[in-house]
C-alpha cells in the first residue's frame, strides 16, 4: 500500500481549465472521499489519477514514485466505475478473474500464464475475494442474471483480486436504491478497513462522504475547498459554500448588519439581537455579514421570545424529525424538528410561526467572499 501524492495537478479542455492547481496529500491505508457538486471537477481528478486522463500541468506521485507518465496498467490502481463495466458475455467467475489472467499474461507469457500452477492460485484467489463479497454463489451466471447490487459488488471483487496498492471508485453505489446503497457503503467501509488498501472514492452525495471518509476534499468549480475529516468539515467550515454543501438539510442563510453597538439588525428581525453573549461575539461592530444556522439550531417558540416569523410553505414528515420549510422577508429557512413538537405544534402551512436562533450555534460569513469568520466550535 502507499499514499498518493498530488502537486499543482492542473487540468484543460480546448483551453477550458477545470482542475486548477490541485495540491492534495492521500495518506497510506486511508478512506479519502472526494465530494462535491456536479460538474465540480471530482471524477476528472480521480481519471487523471487512473491515468485514463492526462494531466495539463503538476505531477501525481504513488509513493516516491512519479506516475502521471505511466500507462494506466502500470500504475497499480485499480478503478470501480459508476456503471460497473463488467464483460457482459463473461461469467463472473471470469470477470474477476481477467485482470488476473492479464496480469499474469504479462508478466509470464500466454502460455506460463495457463499452467496448471498459475490457474490454481487465480481459481484460489477468484474464490477467496468471491467469499469476501458474499457472491461464490454467483460464479456461474452472467452480469444480466444479476442485480444492481450483485453486480457491483462483482465490480468491486474484480479491483480487489488485483491486489492494487490503491482503490480508486468514482460514485459506485449512484445506480443503487436508497436501501441497498446503504447496505452496500457499510460493506465497503468495512472491507477497506479489512483490506488496508488506499481508497479514493468520489460522491456527489455528502452522506456518503460524511459516513464513509476518514477524510473528506470538498471540491467547487476545480478547485479544493477545504479538506479535513468528516466532523471538522461539518462543524468548522472553510467558507459558506463547505457550510451549505455539507449538511442535509443544508444551512440556512441570512443577510445580516452588526450595528454599533454589537446589535444584529435586519428587516426579517422581529427586533434587535445582542450578540454580546452570542457565539458570534467576537466578530466585531458596524459590518455586514452572512449569519449561518443549522435546521437542528432554530428553536420554535411563542410570539414574545420570537428572532423571526417565519409563513410555514412546506412540512415534511419524515418520522422520527420533521422539516419545516419557512418564507422569512423574501429567503427560504428550514427547521428540524422532532416529530412530538411537530405533533404538538400541528403546522399547516401558511400558518405563521415564530423562532428563535440558538444564539450559541451561530455562524458568520463574510458577505463578500464568503470566508468562515467565525464558528461555534472555536475553543472546542
Amino acid at each position: 500500500m502507499a499514499p498518493v501524492r498530488l502537486c499543482g495537478v492542473t487540468k484543460s479542455f480546448n483551453g477550458n481549465t477545470v482542475l486548477h492547481n490541485i495540491d492534495l496529500e492521500i495518506y497510506d491505508r486511508e478512506f479519502m472521499v472526494l465530494v462535491g457538486p456536479s460538474g465540480c471537477g471530482k471524477s476528472t481528478l480521480l481519471r487523471l489519477m487512473a491515468g485514463l486522463e492526462e494531466i495539463s500541468d503538476g505531477a501525481i506521485y504513488l509513493g516516491d514514485r512519479q506516475v502521471n507518465h505511466l500507462p494506466p496498467k502500470a500504475r497499480d490502481m485499480a478503478m470501480v466505475f459508476q456503471s460497473y463495466a463488467l464483460y457482459p458475455h463473461m461469467t463472473v467467475y471470469n470477470n474477476i478473474a481477467f485482470g488476473l489472467r492479464k496480469q499474469r499474461s504479462r508478466q509470464f507469457g500466454w502460455w506460463q500464464a495457463m499452467q496448471a500452477s498459475h490457474r490454481e492460485v487465480i481459481d484460489q484467489r477468484v474464490r477467496q475475494v468471491a467469499q469476501s463479497l458474499q457472491i461464490e454463489h454467483l460464479l456461474h451466471r452472467k452480469p444480466k442474471e444479476l442485480s444492481g447490487g450483485q453486480k457491483q459488488r462483482v465490480a468491486l471483487g474484480r479491483a480487489i483480486a488485483r491486489n492494487p496498492q490503491v482503490f480508486l471508485m468514482d460514485e459506485p453505489l449512484s445506480n443503487l436504491d436508497a436501501q441497498l446503497r446503504s447496505d452496500t457503503r457499510s460493506q465497503i467501509v468495512q472491507l477497506q478497513k479489512h483490506l488496508q488498501v488506499t481508497t479514493v472514492y468520489v460522491t456527489h452525495d455528502q452522506i456518503e462522504a460524511m459516513t464513509m471518509g476518514d477524510r473528506i476534499t470538498v471540491l467547487n468549480q476545480g478547485k479544493v475547498q477545504q479538506v479535513d475529516t468528516p466532523l471538522n468539515i461539518y462543524r468548522r467550515p472553510a467558507n459558506q459554500f463547505v457550510a451549505g454543501f455539507m449538511g442535509a438539510p443544508p444551512m440556512n442563510f441570512l443577510p445580516m448588519q452588526i450595528d454599533h453597538q454589537g446589535n444584529l439588525i435586519d428587516h426579517c428581525l422581529t427586533q434587535p439581537i445582542a450578540i454580546g453573549n452570542a457565539s458570534i461575539g467576537a466578530v466585531g461592530t458596524d459590518r455586514q455579514i452572512t449569519l449561518g444556522i443549522r435546521p437542528e439550531d432554530l428553536q420554535p417558540v411563542i410570539a414574545d421570545h420570537a428572532h423571526f416569523v417565519g409563513i410555514v410553505e412546506l412540512v415534511e414528515a419524515l418520522g422520527s424529525e420533521t422539516i419545516i420549510l419557512l418564507k422569512v422577508g423574501g429567503l427560504e429557512v428550514r427547521a428540524r424538528v422532532s416529530a412530538d413538537i411537530s405533533l404538538e405544534r400541528h403546522w399547516q402551512i401558511g400558518d405563521r410561526s415564530f423562532w428563535r436562533f440558538d444564539l450559541q450555534k451561530l455562524y458568520a460569513f463574510d458577505q463578500f467572499t464568503g470566508i468562515t469568520l467565525h464558528h461555534p466550535y472555536s475553543q472546542s
